[in-house]
């Protein structure tokens, strides 16, 4: 009799990190992909746009994918779709609105026309393979149309969450299909991989209708012109803005290019209700008075090139903040993003504006379940493993222990790192290994063209800056024709430290003329010397140490 496969569960992203969620399934030959998502860069990495999960373990597999199965349309679930379907073409089944979001994605890298994009509901099931049956099951978050998953296989049933909370009174739908997973539970489950982002918080995280409730309150005892900065895919939030100025007679214009098209593929599809009328041109702010205005923006997390820091920092064409205007951030900060956002509420307080944030007043609330949600899951689901997923260590090491006090013996908690291979069946499991994983720089057009090297020469220029040294040498008689001349950029200022700027010409010219004395040929040698005269020269003078780059033209 052939040996029964075992199914593989392996993380490309989104464990002991917020952000580019990617599982692997893998049995009998065959790769089930659920979810494809981005992270945006931290402070250490100088000019890089985006960063997605290491895929070589699928390319290198390509073959065996049989289809992606997508939670929801936030980034961090979908932003690396186009970079995977460019090189495996495989069936995408994902909920309408998902759909939308993923579809302007694949528009802007030019592969809209040539994926396969499968719209699905929540309660629909897909056959995927020979060895994959997922089940849909609708979920609460902050953004409509997440859902669930029951990847059913050969040896048991797994239970993916995604991201949710327990909401009984959604903006948009019913509350989340908790019977379902109860029914799930009752009849067995193999595996329960759970979100973790909240998981620190006691209680219940709050309705979404509370920060509508909000709103209304503001709105209507402000005369001031409004301005709120929100997540783009919030679309449930971007209703109750649109829903609150209509009741309180104002127009809303939208700034954020994100925005707009969020905004845009939403109403196509009817998961946002806008009165005619209510919206207005970004052009047309200046016809109205401040009490008739409502301006929706991009910029919660302090993006640079977002549109509230553009407002902030008085790098907007259209848009200038006011003395008097009322800013509110309907956002809280990502880990990491806390001093961006703290720098452009101070400049918009310089403006002369009032700035409402989430720790003033409640003007956000998480779409992520706190632990009693996050209980109630795991005591309908009963798995018999439970793999957090969806956190840092710290998130997944205290929802580890919070599945062991809800009776999951200990040995059957996996906190999973990026790349490790769980395999697993109804008589055990453990992780028998790792593939190739970690981060892809994505920087404008280029793909993991960014590595250690580049960013830590991005990370010398931008704390040391630079020290060109340019000279000319005759080849033939190995003397300098001209130079060296020196060029600083992000060291000090040339013109108000001549001296120094002299003393360095100086040094360089002797160690370019003593390697020529010696006969020297090899340019890289003499290029080494200048760059070593130089570096003891500056550190000694100036205990700095700019990068420098020697440059030889023959003459």
């Amino acid at each position: 009799m052939a040996k029964k496969s075992k199914l593989k569960i392996i993380p490309l992203g989104g464990v002991q990190e917020i952000g580019k969620n990617l599982t692997v399934f893998e049995y009998g030959g065959e790769i089930l992909v659920l979810d494809c998502g981005m992270a945006f860069p931290d402070d250490s990495m100088y000019g890089v746009d985006s960063v997605i999960p290491d895929m070589t373990y699928l390319f290198n597999n390509k073959d065996k994918v049989k289809g992606v199965v997508i939670t929801h349309g936030h980034e961090d679930h979908i932003g690396s779709i186009p970079y995977l379907l460019k090189t495996i073409n495989v069936p995408v089944y994902a909920t309408r609105l998902t759909i939308g979001l993923i579809e302007h994605k694949l528009a802007e890298h030019g592969i809209l026309s040539v994926s396969k994009l499968n719209s699905i509901q929540a309660g629909d099931s897909v056959k995927i393979g020979k060895n994959f049956k997922v089940e849909f099951i609708r979920v609460n978050h902050s953004i409509s149309d997440a859902v669930g998953m029951a990847i059913t296989t050969p040896v048991g049933t797994v239970v993916h969450t995604g991201d949710f909370k327990i909401d009984c009174t959604p903006i948009m739908g019913t509350m989340i299909d908790l019977a379902r997973f109860g029914e799930l539970g009752k009849n067995g489950v193999l595996a329960l991989m759970s979100d973790s982002t909240n998981v620190e918080r006691p209680g219940y995280t709050m309705s979404e209708r509370t920060v509508g409730e909000k709103f209304e309150e503001i709105f209507k005892n402000t005369r001031q012109r409004i301005f709120i900065a929100t997540f783009a895919s919030n679309v449930d939030r971007v209703q109750q803005i649109i829903d609150a100025a209509v009741h309180n007679r104002r127009k809303v214009a939208v700034s954020g290019r994100s925005m707009v098209n969020i905004i845009e593929t939403a109403s196509l599809l009817g998961y946002l209700k806008i009165p005619e009328g209510t919206m207005i041109p970004i052009e047309d702010i200046k016809k109205y008075n401040p009490h008739q205005l409502v301006i929706v923006t991009t910029g919660s997390q302090g993006e640079p090139m977002s549109a509230l820091t553009r407002i902030a920092f008085s790098d907007h064409r259209q848009i200038e903040i006011n003395r008097g205007d009322l800013v509110i951030i309907s956002a809280s900060p990502i880990p990491g993003n806390e001093k961006t956002v703290s720098n452009v509420i101070n400049e918009l307080y310089k403006k002369g504006a009032d700035v409402i944030h989430q720790s003033l007043t409640e003007v956000h609330v998480s779409g992520h379940a706190r632990r009693e949600e996050l209980k109630i899951i795991l005591g309908l689901v009963k798995p018999k493993y439970f793999i957090p997923v969806h956190g840092e260590e710290r998130h997944l090491k205290r929802h580890a222990e919070l599945g062991v006090e809800m009776g999951i013996d200990k040995k059957r908690v996996f906190r999973m790192e990026i790349g490790q291979v769980l395999e697993m069946d109804a008589a055990g499991a453990k992780i028998t290994g790792s593939v190739q994983s970690g981060a892809v720089l994505v920087d404008g057009y280029g793909v993991g063209d960014v590595g250690n090297i580049v960013l830590r020469d991005r990370k010398h220029l931008a704390e040391d800056g630079i020290i060109m040294v340019v000279m000319a040498i005759n080849a033939k008689t190995n003397t300098l024709v001209s130079g060296p001349e020196i060029i600083s950029r992000g060291f000090i200022y040339m013109r108000e430290n001549e001296a120094i700027m002299e003393e360095l010409r100086r040094v360089a010219q002797v160690s370019v003329q003593d390697a020529l004395r010696q006969r020297q040929r090899d340019w890289n040698t003499v290029k080494a010397g200048v760059k070593s005269a130089l570096s003891n020269c500056i550190y000694d003078g100036t205990h700095r140490k700019p990068m420098i780059l020697p440059v030889i033209l023959e003459a």
